[in-house]
């Protein structure tokens, strides 16, 4: 997935309000950027840190900016944007590049389930029992090289395991997919410590037989597609 216009550089003055963060350009001038991540963003937001923002002519934006990525000193990225994964993964499952989810033809995408839920993808393939695959960006890292998620609690997570679990109950393939959006992270866990009610969600969803999947991105101010598996150490 390609961004639709040239990334510009741009350093972070403040976050606030969750969606709204204070820049300055490198011609020095100041702008506001939409932030599209509600999470907490642990450690990336950080006054002084460079990002980049995707500028836009949109007249029905009233924001000229939304901030993309946070980059590292040692060259590494990371994805802000929480529908950025949506973006990606669905290009990857319709070109059939998803490891583990061969011969799926048929990519469904915000598809109603639960209660009161949508599924981000619900894939179809002839032969295959359908699959139900929910998907959470990851950007939170405490320990070199370890991918973490939750940033903050989400009672919004935990719902969506129990409804996968039911999905599998019901025999069709549940799906929980990490798409890490880092590239300096070769693993991946539960920040149990944060929001514990969420992994234990996820153990009574994983004994249920929802499989988890966790995949790496390719991430540069071009663009971010979907990257190899990552170990997964739960």
């Amino acid at each position: 997935m390609r961004f639709q216009t040239e990334l510009v550089p741009a350093t972070l003055i403040r976050r606030y309000k969750r969606f709204l963060a204070d820049c300055t350009l490198a011609d020095g001038r100041e702008v506001v950027a939409h932030c599209a991540n509600p999470g907490s963003m642990m450690g990336l937001a950080e006054p002084g840190m460079r990002i980049w923002l995707e500028p836009n002519d949109d007249p029905k934006k009233k924001l000229k900016y939304g901030w993309r990525l946070v980059e590292h000193g040692d060259g590494h990225f990371i994805g802000v944007d929480t529908a950025v994964p949506n973006k990606a993964l669905r290009a990857a499952f319709e070109a059939g590049e998803v490891p583990g989810f061969d011969g799926y033809t048929t990519v469904r995408p915000e598809q109603k389930y639960g209660e009161g839920s949508r599924i981000d993808f619900l894939l179809q393939g002839a032969g295959l029992p359908d699959a139900y695959v929910e998907v959470k960006s990851v950007t939170l890292s405490r320990q070199p090289g370890l991918a973490e998620f939750p940033d903050s609690v989400t009672a919004r997570g935990a719902k969506h395991l129990a409804e996968l679990a039911r999905m599998t109950e019901a025999g069709h393939r549940a799906v929980m997919l990490y798409l890490v959006q880092r590239t300096d992270c070769t693993r991946f866990t539960l920040a149990a410590d944060i929001d514990p009610t969420y992994a234990s969600a996820y153990a009574a969803a994983s004994g249920a037989g929802v499989e988890t999947v966790c995949l790496g991105t390719h991430i540069s101010p071009k663009g971010v597609q979907v990257g190899a598996p990552i170990s997964v150490a739960l």
